[in-house]
């Protein structure tokens, strides 16, 4: 393992970890965010530590394969789920996973939230897909999120939260915004008739137009 890439990561992850602690798309110590370091380590915020008082060596360097870790803080207990992501996606170097209250409201009504969003189909894929309601860090969790997560960049967890994943950590906090934000339009709209979805053939243009042309190409 590359030492000073895992301590750089430690510093993302973070410095991530508080930005969205104030972002208001957690709550106490709920939540929790990693960053992909090589094949086989990531590095992932610790169990039930305040994120206002967290240092960078605090964040905790989890083997994903075996889940061994370093040091004397444990990983999150959903340490798990994110290493079956990482292995299942080679892409991902980034994974949110947040207890936001419009994407917990739809979760808990166990709903999925279609493509009604131009933004949200761009960043996350398409409908945000439901995975089954699980118990929390369990290799069960880890599959229905795996699942969920087919050629998406984020979903829901029934009766718990939500989860995204980005090329970068960046692009996955990014994600977590724009999949609240979804989750509010998407109750919103149910007041006025409901949200009318985007087509597929507009879906595969902006998802494609973000991930290959977006931006200072």
């Amino acid at each position: 393992m590359n030492r000073e890439k895992a301590k750089l990561m430690q510093t993302e992850v973070c410095n991530t970890a508080l930005e969205m602690y104030h972002s208001g798309l957690v709550a106490g110590t709920w939540g929790n965010i990693s960053g992909r370091v090589d094949d086989e380590h990531m590095v992932i915020t610790p169990s039930g530590m305040d994120y206002e008082r967290l240092a960078a060596e605090e964040m905790v360097i989890v083997n994903m394969k075996t889940l061994a870790y370093e040091g004397s803080l444990k990983p999150s207990v959903e340490a798990v789920v994110h290493a079956a992501i990482y292995l299942d996606r080679p892409e991902v170097n980034g994974i949110m996973h947040t207890h936001s209250t419009y994407a917990l409201t739809v979760a808990a009504a166990r709903k999925s939230i279609p493509p009604i969003c131009d933004d949200q189909v761009q960043i996350l894929g398409g409908d945000v897909r439901l995975a089954a309601y699980t118990m929390p860090g369990t290799k069960e969790m880890a599959e229905a999120v795996v699942g969920a997560l087919k050629c998406r960049a984020g979903a829901l967890i029934a009766n718990h939260g939500a989860i995204t994943v980005g090329r970068t950590l960046p692009e996955a906090y990014v994600g977590s915004q724009v999949l609240e934000k979804a989750a509010m339009v998407y109750i919103n709209s149910q007041s006025i008739g409901g949200g009318v979805e985007i087509s597929q053939e507009d879906i595969d243009f902006f998802h494609d137009f973000f991930l290959n042309k977006y931006g200072q190409r």
